[in-house]
């Protein structure tokens, strides 16, 4: 079975998580999924296959006898798809030797076209799926699990000679806490690879340092008639916060490996008011500094205004891989020769986020990213084409042949 085949099949499966949830997994529905490829898991041959108490799904193809000596090798995916858009009664829309122009997504009036996705021109030629428009189309990731699960398959009916194959389908990623739970001495496997991003050439191995930041403003509220000189009002007081931090340094206005600081909500009024950020950088350093930076506001406000008037409360949240992964760049060297090897120049442009795959790495399982085919991920100009993702499970075979001599 081609790897978009099982894809098909599997994004008809609701498993959306659940960011308001604080249950593991977050919605029970990701078992749905989990249950169906633990089965499917056995009925290939992996013996092992098994998910456990929190919708952990793992699997190992053993070595070829004579080659239990080799690096134990993983890859790994999610069973959740984002909450921020309808996943359910999803309705995927195959167009076949696509002419690389518009495509009316369904009923639903929304046109997928080269003007907003120049790449859909490289893409002509190609079986190309897409949503009806009303839906995301769950190819992230669930066309990650399609290309395990087809190198699995292919793996075990083969008898080119291989070292130890591990497997993981994790919950929640798209909430944050996929690798949260992940049972790294289980899973059996020295590094890995999440199989988790865009075009079926990229691999990511540099990603953001990110924590959250949130600003609580205590002001004094007085009748405005008699307020001169004490009245404090928190909400002004959090656009003058707002004011402190540089302009230029936001979303909108960085690329690459260039940070920011991202206002994400806002609340206040007189006597209380309230700033989230999330804080992303590339360099260490660099992220240290803004960490200091908002520091230095807390102190200059509280200065100005009175001990209390403001709390700054860091959150950490992740880290960028590339420090561990330096160590190790033979996973990076074997996915760019098996890229090359398929007939693709690899990517191996930062990320402007954070994946699993970076938790994973700091808790001690090294583990880059690695492209899925797909594009316009969470919403409902999601796509992806049959043969892309036929040429990443070539690419994941190649990454298995490479630690195998």
């Amino acid at each position: 079975m081609r790897a978009y085949e099982r894809l098909l099949n599997y994004v008809k499966i609701h498993t959306a998580s659940d960011e308001s949830s604080s249950t593991v997994p977050s919605s029970r529905r990701q078992f749905d999924l989990a249950e169906i490829l633990a089965e499917e898991m056995k009925s290939i041959g992996i013996a092992d296959a098994r998910v456990e108490e929190n919708c952990y799904v793992y699997g190992t193809i053993p070595a070829t006898k004579g080659y239990e000596d080799k690096t134990r090798i993983g890859f790994i995916a999610h069973l959740d798809t984002a909450p921020d858009f309808c996943g359910e009664h999803v309705n995927p829309q195959i167009h076949e030797d696509y002419d690389g122009g518009e495509i009316v997504l369904g009923n639903s009036g929304k046109i997928l076209s080269p003007g907003q996705f120049p790449h859909l021109r490289a893409l002509k030629g190609r079986t190309l799926i897409t949503t009806d428009g009303t839906t995301l189309l769950g190819a992230d990731d669930k066309a990650g699990i399609a290309e395990i699960m087809t190198l699995a398959e292919e793996l075990i009916h083969s008898t080119e000679p291989h070292g130890q194959v591990s497997i993981g389908f994790t919950p929640d990623e798209e909430v944050g806490s996929g690798a949260a739970e992940f049972d790294i001495p289980g899973f059996g496997a020295q590094f890995a690879y999440t199989v988790d991003g865009g075009c079926e050439n990229e691999i990511v191995y540099e990603n953001f340092n990110a924590c959250g930041a949130e600003f609580e403003i205590n002001g004094f509220n007085i009748h405005p008639g008699e307020s001169k000189n004490t009245m404090i009002n928190a909400a002004l007081l959090a656009m003058e916060i707002n004011s402190m931090l540089p302009s230029a340094e936001t979303p909108a206005h960085t690329e690459q490996y260039e940070g920011f600081y991202h206002l994400t909500e806002m609340e206040g009024t007189v006597e209380r008011a309230k700033l989230q950020y999330i804080v992303r950088d590339h360099s260490g350093t660099h992220f240290e500094i803004r960490q200091e930076t908002l520091r230095h506001i807390e102190k200059i406000m509280n200065e100005k205004y009175g001990n209390g008037t403001v709390k700054l409360t860091i959150t950490q949240q992740y880290r960028n891989m590339a420090e561990v992964i330096a160590p190790c760049m033979h996973l990076i060297d074997n996915a760019k020769d098996s890229i090359r090897e398929a007939g693709l120049e690899p990517d191996t442009s930062p990320i402007r986020g954070g994946t699993d795959g970076a938790r994973l790495s700091f808790a001690g399982l090294p583990c880059p990213n690695l492209g899925t085919g797909g594009y316009a991920f969470h919403g409902p100009y999601e796509h992806i084409t049959a043969e892309g993702m036929d040429l990443a499970v070539k690419i994941l075979r190649g990454i298995v042949r490479r630690y195998a001599q």
